[in-house]
């Protein structure tokens, strides 16, 4: 039918087209929740203060930058047939880190957003689709899917981000409503199981620490149901605590 998804991990279809839409409208996604954060920020100058254990909004936004920026370049590295680089995990409790990035100007977080978010979509959209659904072409891969990294990279990464913010800026409803956008968003784009998994997980995780355990339980299936990966990360992520306590977890074992 027009407009159908490829089959994802398929390497015979040469039509990628949609599997590429669906990353450059999770990409932005992302990018304009971002810019949003900052420009609502902006508009209160000087009441968002932060800290390494409660982020503000212009290092959070920064930090996700950088995470973006990092897997820009391991798509020019495979476009070019070399092998990525691989990037030490960032120390998010660290007052050293997080001063590193709270000296970025607002304006130049912004713009830096704007930019690394489209080089993202773009080297995304520049690449073979061999490369895109078989991870044997990378071993540094380990056997997962570029594409989904790219999604995990430049999606799931920034929109948790976003959501702990406003959990921790007592905005639970927003970050549950962002995050149900997320996942809405993701179905909209009829994207992959796995990528809509993602965003399902981070919406059950802002309900969870929202309180509405039921509805986490719920969402939280649904999750593991389109990306069982995602099981592992349930049995020991701080978010779904409260699942785990009242014995939510036990049935999706």
């Amino acid at each position: 039918m027009p407009g159908s998804q490829p089959t994802v991990g398929d390497t015979a279809t040469d039509d990628t087209a949609a599997l590429r839409s669906a990353l450059a409208g999770l990409l932005s996604f992302a990018a304009a929740e971002e810019l949003t954060l900052l420009a609502e920020t902006a508009l209160r100058a000087g009441s968002d203060q932060g800290s390494p254990d409660n982020w503000a909004a212009v290092p959070l936004v920064a930090h996700n930058n950088q995470f973006k920026g990092q897997q820009a370049e391991r798509l020019v590295a495979i476009a070019a047939g070399q092998v990525p680089a691989i990037y030490s995990e960032v120390d998010h409790s660290s007052a050293s880190v997080y001063r590193g990035y709270s000296a970025q100007a607002s304006a130049d977080v912004r713009a830096e957003c704007r930019r690394v978010s489209d080089d993202l979509i773009d080297r995304t959209w520049a690449l073979p689709h061999e490369d895109l659904l078989d991870p044997a072409r990378h071993p540094s891969l380990n056997g997962r899917m570029l594409w989904l990294q790219i999604v995990v990279r430049g999606f799931w990464h920034a929109t948790g981000h976003l959501g702990d913010y406003y959990l921790a800026h007592g905005q639970a409803e927003r970050a549950i409503a962002m995050q149900a956008h997320g996942l809405a968003t993701a179905r909209y784009l009829r994207a992959p199981g796995p990528a809509a998994g993602l965003a399902g997980y981070s919406l059950a995780c802002a309900q969870a620490r929202g309180g509405l355990l039921d509805e986490a339980a719920r969402t939280l299936a649904e999750a593991i149901g389109l990306n069982p990966d995602l099981r592992a990360n349930a049995g020991r992520d701080p978010d779904l605590a409260a699942l785990r306590d009242a014995g939510l977890l036990a049935a999706m074992r």
